[in-house]
């Protein structure tokens, strides 16, 4: 195993960190890990981020589960549509979409750095929620739930289609939904968050199975590192400040933004 593989394999425990630290961002890890460290296509990065995101945020959201931190009614309520877009998406509209996506003149624009790019317009959105302060995620821990219940229907469904296109289990938008529009306090929407991003990575990921040829050896291996990553980040969760890790990181991920819009442009 050459040093390359290694740290590919050391990065996913860093995102299981992520995802036990604050709840989101272990996709905006995965797939540029895959494509730039491990050399996986970028179509195939995609399904195999919804997995590995899958089965680390099932395990993360078992452990708030245990300390009733996870509001099941809002999770149905965001599940339902999110689950249906996020499968049709990665069943039909994926594998539908032509390849080039669209040429200008002589320029032609794969569909490989299509996702790439618009993975990093994902990125770049998630990191300013990140960056930005949110007085919202200081609401009080008591209080009755709200339900918007078309809104966060809505919701769900765009943020399922954008975890069908770009691997992304859309935790950076799914917590805000869910303080926002569900009134949840940010400890309960982050477990909440964890099981919605779950369920609907894992029910995406089928939609790839007859579609993708998967390497399960290195896909089981890479989930079950980041699966250890998430404990670490639970631990971790307790000593060190929220806001600040979460801020900390938003600019990390602007900064990994715009290195792959710079490098996949470079690369035309």
């Amino acid at each position: 195993m050459d040093l390359i593989v290694l740290l590919g394999y050391a990065a996913a425990i860093i995102i299981g960190v992520s995802l036990g630290l604050i709840g989101g961002g272990g996709s905006i890890l995965t797939v540029p890990v895959l494509v730039y460290i491990l050399n996986v296509d970028p179509v195939l990065a995609t399904a195999y981020s919804l997995f590995v995101v899958g089965a680390t945020s099932l395990v993360g959201a078992g452990n708030y589960m245990k300390h009733g931190l996870v509001d099941y009614k809002t999770a149905i309520v965001f599940a339902i549509p999110s689950f249906i877009a996020v499968f049709l998406t990665r069943k039909f509209l994926v594998p539908w979409l032509p390849d080039p996506l669209f040429s200008i003149g002589e320029l032609a624009i794969t569909k490989s750095v299509g996702i790439m790019i618009f993975f990093a317009m994902i990125m770049l959105a998630a990191s300013y929620s990140m960056i930005k302060n949110n007085n919202s995620e200081d609401a009080s821990e008591e209080g009755e739930v709200k339900f918007n219940i078309p809104l966060i229907a809505v919701e769900g469904s765009v943020v399922g289609v954008i975890t069908g296109i770009v691997g992304a289990g859309g935790g950076f938008l799914i917590i805000p939904a869910l303080v926002l529009l569900a009134k949840l306090p940010m400890k309960l929407a982050v477990g909440t968050s964890l099981l919605i991003i779950a369920a609907k990575s894992l029910i995406g990921f089928l939609g790839d199975l007859g579609n993708q040829t998967i390497d399960w050896n290195m896909l089981l291996i890479f989930s079950g590192l980041s699966v250890v990553g998430i404990f670490i980040g639970s631990a971790l969760s307790k000593k060190i400040n929220e806001k600040a890790l979460k801020k900390g990181f938003g600019w990390f991920v602007l900064i990994m933004g715009i290195y792959i819009i710079g490098k996949e442009l470079a690369g035309i």
